[in-house]
């Protein structure tokens, strides 16, 4: 068995028809805090399928998707059409956008912030952001509990993957608040709540092919981790439909106005 580093972008149809992304409660979580207005402009650093931003440009935000993977991008465009919004992509790194400065009312960050350079994408968001404006980091997380399938799911991943280490989340990031410490930001905010997800087996199976631990993987053994997932479900876990644990978790911060 090889493991290459991660590659979501092979992974990108999985990814952009099986991972569930974000709830739409979150977005009315976030409207609390003056995040995703309608006619805010919006920039979403590592987009991926455009989950958030797809969400925001819903709620009639002016939104630009940041990601450095045309693979994503493409998929994303796809997902925008189907959903008839209109959303534009810059194919750029977190770090650097290329974005004109004080462009954007919120700055988000969904499922992606561990694989920035943080202190530079930091400095980026202030740098797009307008004064008073919005940086938020945002995941949306399965939750391993003892003895239930996603806990199996990732014991099952560490066999075909020794060297994943995301495993054993409690879906909360509190190591984040530091990144944010710094001038020009102020007023962190925080929230959390949890939720099910409801998956079939073969969505389910999906969704692992485009996790992290997976997508590291070389192609055979990336199949054979699939069909060991689907003989581990019907042995351990047989239902039509299986209810899984997830955790939302938010930081909001604001950009300083003088």
């Amino acid at each position: 068995m090889t493991v290459s580093g991660t590659n979501f972008g092979k992974a990108a149809g999985d990814y952009g028809t099986f991972r569930a992304g974000f709830p739409e409660s979150i977005f009315d979580r976030l409207a609390a805090f003056n995040v995703g207005l309608r006619d805010d402009t919006v920039i979403d650093l590592g987009t991926g399928t455009g989950t958030l931003a797809r969400g925001f440009a819903l709620r009639g935000c002016k939104v630009i998707g940041v990601d450095p993977d045309p693979r994503m991008i493409g998929e994303a465009k796809q997902l925008d059409h189907q959903n008839k919004v209109s959303i534009r992509y810059v194919e750029a790194k977190a770090e650097s956008t290329g974005l004109d400065s004080g462009a954007a009312d919120v700055v988000t960050a969904g499922q992606c912030w561990h694989w920035f350079d943080r202190a530079r994408a930091v400095a980026e968001a202030i740098r797009v952001l307008r004064p008073g404006g919005r940086l938020v980091i945002a995941h949306f997380d399965w939750l391993p509990l003892s003895g239930n399938m996603v806990e199996a799911t990732e014991e099952l991943i560490m066999q075909y993957n020794p060297d994943w280490h995301l495993g054993g989340g409690l879906g909360m990031y509190p190591q984040w608040l530091p990144d944010l410490s710094v001038p020009g930001i102020q007023n962190i905010q925080t929230f959390s709540y949890d939720m099910d997800v409801p998956y079939t087996p073969e969505a389910w199976r999906g969704r692992i092919r485009a996790s992290a631990g997976v997508a590291a993987l070389d192609a055979d053994s990336a199949r054979k981790f699939d069909a060991g997932l689907g003989e581990l479900l019907a042995a351990r876990f047989p239902s039509g439909v299986l209810d899984v644990p997830h955790r939302v978790f938010a930081i909001v911060s604001e950009t300083a106005t003088a």
